[in-house]
């Protein structure tokens, strides 16, 4: 029998419609998999959580809600640029039960459009996250990173991560990141993936973005790149996890990109769970 797989969430209530859509696009394209969804959240009304509840159990999954012990953030620095929420995902290892070890993170503004279980099963060859980097036609985006952050890596995409949470248990210290907030305020741009990349980039295995993190945006960009190779019928047959970076999210009326009307589709077929 195959192995579960456990994704983990982290959103608010203003996300929960985009997780629906998420869920149902990874139902539809790994029908030979159980999933669990864990979600950790602060303040999600339980009668909302019943929902997701329910679409779990039309799919035969399991879900469970984390509420976040608010002690936990007894020294967190939680300004307006750092709500409690951006902690989430960096803590995971410390929010979730100790029994569980490994965990697939997946940003809610994303479809599954081929299976996940590669991932799944990648051997992360003893580093503690896996992630992809963004790197435009030119990759010129991670030096503009390496520079502004003092780094010697790639800059890696936090929307989709294969977790170790033992490692993460042992290395992620709230300490840390709080040192790094009050030191290099002024040259975060996006708080949690820079601290991220700043503190955890040496830890994390690299993983192709055209497979594993597929900005949505840049189409014509992954085209160019691969010498037209990777056009829209390569991206169907191989591309598994289609990500909506950046503003206007697919849901929004001036949201105009090659994938919207995928989007729109995969929202309709959604009301079929609900």
């Amino acid at each position: 029998m195959k192995e579960k797989i456990d994704i983990l969430v982290t959103i608010d209530e203003n996300y929960l419609n985009p997780l629906q859509v998420m869920l149902t696009s990874i139902y539809l394209n790994n029908q030979d998999d159980i999933f669990k969804i864990w979600l950790i959240h602060q303040s999600i009304p339980q009668e909302k959580l019943d929902l997701l509840n329910k679409q779990a159990i039309r799919f035969n999954w399991e879900f469970e809600a984390v509420v976040v012990d608010e002690s936990l953030f007894d020294k967190a620095k939680t300004v307006d640029r750092y709500p409690k929420e951006m902690y989430f995902r960096l803590l995971a290892g410390q929010i979730l039960p100790k029994e569980l070890k490994k965990v697939l993170y997946l940003d809610p503004d994303i479809l599954i459009i081929n299976p996940l279980r590669p991932l799944w099963e990648m051997d992360l060859k003893g580093n503690m996250l896996t992630a992809s980097t963004h790197a435009g036609v030119t990759n010129i985006i991670n030096g503009v990173n390496n520079i502004r952050l003092g780094t010697d890596h790639d800059y890696y995409n936090s929307g989709v991560m294969i977790m170790d949470l033992d490692m993460l248990r042992s290395v992620v210290k709230i300490e840390d990141i709080n040192e790094v907030i009050e030191n290099y305020n002024a040259v975060l741009i996006l708080p949690d993936q820079d601290i991220l990349n700043f503190l955890y980039g040496n830890y994390i295995l690299g993983v192709p973005e055209e497979i594993w993190n597929y900005d949505a945006r840049k189409y014509s960009s992954y085209l160019t790149r691969s010498l037209g190779k990777e056009d829209i019928h390569w991206v169907a047959e191989n591309t598994a996890v289609l990500h909506f970076c950046g503003q206007p999210k697919p849901w929004d009326e001036k949201n105009d990109t090659r994938f919207t009307v995928l989007y729109e589709n995969y929202r309709m077929l959604t009301k079929n769970y609900i």
